[in-house]
């Protein structure tokens, strides 16, 4: 007999554990109550036969299934918000419409205010966000399904036109109780080549800009645990997994709390977030306030 799906519901909940560290919280956020969280928790462990959770007063964390699990489960909800989205707009009206897509480091630190700034401006705009990597939103510029993007990286292709919006770096962060956390000296480069990393998966703004600043030292070596996510590889950062590479956009809150502990590198890692847009196709003017939104926010 096949096995049957998970509910869509329980991966969104399972996704909310890992970006709260609570199931009280991600309950919460989900709006039912947290016996029925557990619940649902329980039965998308016993449907998919791996234990997700570990569950203590303090709070929830993740196993390392769950990781695993959760990374997976951003790429089945992801398609299904596209969905429920897709269905929105068709009830939209179409003007003042404008699609977006954006690497999840725009999305998830700059894009907020960016939007909330652009209401204010145009309250008749309907904003589509799409959240994909870098290498997904300039497919889908060239595949016409955006009428703007924003990626992380070394730069733009030649047949997108490229604004710079803001800067960004990313940093090596530990868990308090790991070595580096105690280290006199900056990280060589050859140490972060030849150590296995928390990292993002390739195709991201982030794992390119690292794979080229080690592309003299041979590369990244193979990863302690690659995710398409931020939230997660942060959690196994801080439960001591690996060391892990992400934006200082992303860990700022986890190293000020003292969850995270910034590694000073002899690298650099300093990037330009940009607007990127296809050659010979006239922007909407929808777009090009949120450009010049952008500008006054970056």
């Amino acid at each position: 007999m096949a096995q049957r799906l998970p509910d869509l519901e329980a991966l969104e909940l399972l996704v909310a554990v890992a970006e709260t560290g609570s199931l009280g919280q991600a309950a919460a956020r989900q709006r039912i109550s947290q016996p029925s969280a557990s619940a649902r928790m329980r039965t998308l462990e016993r449907r998919l036969g791996v234990r997700l959770l570990v569950r203590s007063p303090s709070g929830s964390r993740l196993t390392s299934a769950g990781l695993v699990v959760t990374d997976w489960a951003r790429t089945v909800l992801e398609p299904a918000y596209a969905l429920v989205e897709g269905v929105s707009a068709l009830r939209a009206r179409q003007h003042g419409r404008l699609r977006v897509a954006a690497s999840l480091t725009i999305a998830e630190h700059l894009m907020p205010g960016w939007l909330v700034t652009l209401r204010d401006v145009d309250p008749g705009v309907h904003v589509e966000l799409n959240v994909a990597n870098s290498a997904h939103v300039i497919e889908r510029l060239r595949g016409g399904e955006a009428d703007l993007g924003f990626i992380e990286g070394r730069g733009a292709p030649r047949d997108l036109h490229s604004r710079a919006v803001a800067r960004d770096r990313l940093v090596v962060v530990v868990a308090p109780a790991h070595a580096w956390s105690r280290k006199r000296r900056p990280l060589r480069p050859v140490e972060l080549a030849t150590t296995p990393l928390l990292l993002r998966e390739a195709g991201s703004g982030t794992r390119e800009t690292l794979e080229a600043a080690l592309a003299s030292y041979g590369g990244v070596t193979e990863p302690a645990l690659e995710l398409g996510g931020t939230a997660p590889l942060r959690l196994a950062a801080i439960s001591g997994t690996a060391p892990a590479v992400l934006s200082a956009l992303a860990v700022a809150d986890e190293i000020a709390a003292g969850r995270l502990v910034e590694v000073p590198s002899e690298l650099n890692l300093d990037r330009v977030l940009r607007a990127v847009w296809p050659r010979g196709r006239e922007l909407p003017d929808a777009a090009v306030r949120l450009l010049h939104v952008t500008r006054g926010r970056s």
